[in-house]
């Protein structure tokens, strides 16, 4: 796993840049004038911040996520975690400004129209009522998948910088990567999941749309796979195909590690070869629970031009 600690100086510089730019008008994350000064003042970052995204990018290692610690994330500052559901971030904050700019310099911010009404910098915190359910919402067990794995065009990177943790330090954030389970699984499973006999549908939090046509869970390189799965969401009516997946998913959680993000902590996971999920907390409700912010990342902008309106960063 990739790690950069950022200095006291890194992390007063990323401090300023972070302000200048929560204070730029119109001072609205969604405004494609404010991404495009996000964009551009990201350049300011540390240098050695800048590197390690620069080269993360390149090769995101085993475990395909990258850890940069000590970000201007001050808890007294902060407001009460949000219970609404659907819960996003609208307006330019110290925080926000700072997992947009990380994002920025590893590939192009995005989000989907469907999902949380588009906004670029989502909330991930608990929600009164949604304990169980499988999504960002939920406090129980969230079984490991690619991010938005239904979807053509899925997140090459996800973005979680961590605003508040639970006391105790029980919530938890479960990576594992095909390059590390790959050498786990037989070649006949290994053969049924490169094989499209699968299909994916969207998570509670998408507002429409169905089930993905058919697909296999591992595509590419035979040696390197991309993976695209979902333990709650993937399916197959194949028997031979069920036990390949549940082979797979053991692989996954055998090569599991639990990463447990503190405030200024940043997470950026390879949406192509790793896997993630949560473990389970219990809520308080009184506004020092969990929060994290989400950001999706797209490599190639280009590809995806034709599902984005005005070639901005919301895909319909």
């Amino acid at each position: 796993m990739t790690t950069v600690n950022l200095s006291a100086a890194d992390r007063r510089e990323t401090g300023a840049v972070a302000a200048e730019l929560a204070a730029t008008a119109p001072g609205l994350i969604d405004d494609p004038h404010w991404v495009a000064e996000a964009r551009r003042m990201s350049c300011r970052l540390p240098a050695r911040l800048r590197e390690a995204t620069r080269l993360f990018r390149h090769d995101p290692g085993r475990d395909g996520v990258l850890i940069v610690r000590n970000l201007p994330v001050d808890e007294a500052e902060l407001p009460l975690t949000p219970t609404v559901p659907e819960s996003v971030e609208r307006t330019a904050t110290v925080p926000a400004a700072v997992a947009v700019m990380v994002t920025l310099q590893i590939g192009e911010i995005a989000a989907y129209r469907d999902e949380k009404s588009g906004a670029l910098v989502q909330n991930v915190v608990p929600v009164p009522g949604r304990e169980e359910s499988q999504s960002n919402a939920g406090s129980t067990p969230l079984e490991m998948h690619v991010e938005n794995a239904f979807h053509p065009h899925c997140p090459d990177y996800v973005g979680l910088l961590c605003l508040r943790n639970d006391q105790p330090l029980n919530a938890g954030t479960m990576v594992s990567s095909i390059r590390t389970a790959l050498g786990l699984l037989s070649p006949g499973t290994l053969r049924v999941l490169r094989e499209e006999r699968f299909t994916t549908t969207p998570p509670p939090s998408f507002s429409g749309g169905g089930p993905d046509p058919a697909h296999a869970v591992l595509r590419g390189d035979p040696d390197d796979p991309d993976v695209k799965v979902d333990f709650h969401a993937t399916t197959t009516d194949d028997d031979e195909a069920k036990v390949a997946m549940e082979a797979l998913r053991g692989a996954f959680l055998q090569a599991a590690r639990t990463l447990v993000l503190r405030p200024g902590e940043m997470a950026v996971v390879d949406n192509r070869i790793a896997i993630h999920g949560r473990t389970a907390y219990q809520p308080k409700y009184d506004g020092y629970d969990r929060w994290l912010h989400r950001t999706f990342i797209h490599l190639d902008h280009r590809r995806t031009r034709a599902h984005r309106a005005g070639n901005g960063n919301v895909l319909f």
